[in-house]
Parts: C-alpha cells; sequence; structure tokens
C-alpha cells in the first residue's frame, strides 16, 4: 500500500461541497410543459443538487399505472433531448434505462437501478398523479423512508399513505405557474 503525501499551506481547509444528491423527476412526460420543465432544473438548482435525471416511463409502465394513453417512448424521448439542447446545462441529464428495457419496469426496478447509480440524497420529482400511484404499490413505505418526493403542485386528493407520511413530501414553491 503505497502512501500519498499532499502538502498544503498552514491553516489550509478543503472547501465545503455545497451540491448534493439527485433530483429525479419520474414522469411519463406526455403532459408535462417545458415551464414545468424549467421548474424542475431551477428547483433542482435552487435546493443545489448535483444532478437533474429525467427518468421517462416506458408506455407498458404507464399503462399499468394508469389506464390513459400515452404516444411511443422514443417520441417523448425526443421531446425531453430538445428541451436539454435549448437548455445547455450539463447537470441535467436524461436517463434511458426503461427506453432500453422496452417494457414494463415496476416502480421498484427503476428506483433501485436510479439510487444505485446515482448520488444520494435521493429527491423525486412527481405530479400529484404519480405520487398517488406510487402511494398505492406495498413497497411505497419502503422507499419513502429511503427519498423524499417533491410535487409538482399541490394535490386535490391524498392518498392515506401520502398523509401518513407527510413529512417525506413536500410541493415546490411554483410562482411562475
Amino acid at each position: 500500500m503505497s502512501k500519498i503525501v499532499q502538502s498544503v499551506p498552514y491553516g489550509y481547509e478543503p472547501p465545503v461541497e455545497r451540491d448534493k444528491g439527485t433530483l429525479i423527476f419520474y414522469d411519463s412526460f406526455e403532459h408535462i410543459t417545458d415551464e414545468e420543465l424549467d421548474l424542475a432544473a431551477e428547483s433542482a438548482t435552487a435546493r443545489s443538487f448535483v444532478k437533474l435525471v429525467m427518468y421517462p416511463i416506458h408506455e407498458e409502465t404507464m399503462r399499468r399505472m394508469s389506464k390513459e394513453p400515452v404516444s411511443p417512448y422514443y417520441k417523448r424521448e425526443k421531446r425531453l433531448f430538445e428541451w436539454l439542447r435549448e437548455k445547455e446545462d450539463e447537470r441535467i441529464t436524461l436517463d434511458g434505462w426503461e427506453g432500453k428495457r422496452k417494457k414494463y419496469t415496476p416502480i421498484d426496478s427503476a428506483l433501485r437501478h436510479l439510487t444505485e447509480t446515482l448520488p444520494a440524497p435521493h429527491f423525486l420529482f412527481v405530479t400529484p398523479k404519480i405520487a398517488n400511484v406510487f402511494a398505492s404499490f406495498t413497497s411505497f413505505e419502503d422507499w419513502i423512508v429511503k427519498i423524499r418526493l417533491l410535487l409538482l403542485s399541490e394535490p386535490a386528493t391524498l392518498h392515506p399513505r401520502l398523509e401518513q407520511y407527510g413529512s417525506r413530501w413536500s410541493v415546490v414553491d411554483n410562482p411562475s405557474l
């Protein structure tokens, strides 16, 4: 085992890392507007996240989560790439893992993949509808202690588990919408 010797000036203190964690935008992105995407980017900057990750849900996953139809994955992904090109921010990325799988991916598998590959702490940026669906799953109680939720807007109705874990989620301040 080799030892690396570093010399620093007297009284040197390493700079404190202010940015940490990952904000994961988990949605189908079917009805998400550019203003809402901008809000997610502003929230990531305001809360000092290292990274904002867009995670588009495959149409098979969305079909099982809700009965509303969504456009094909590649069309929604293309729209996100166009928004990313306009934004030109290296901290914002798109995770295409579910697009590579090309099939239904349970939210447990998606969250496991994201939490293993991205820096902690993890915050999940979701719409109220996705939050209520997520709260209806049996694994919600296991995940809510590991991640926090940021909701895009105030939910009209709350799932009982969201009410129970009210301290683990909050609504993003949204002055522009």
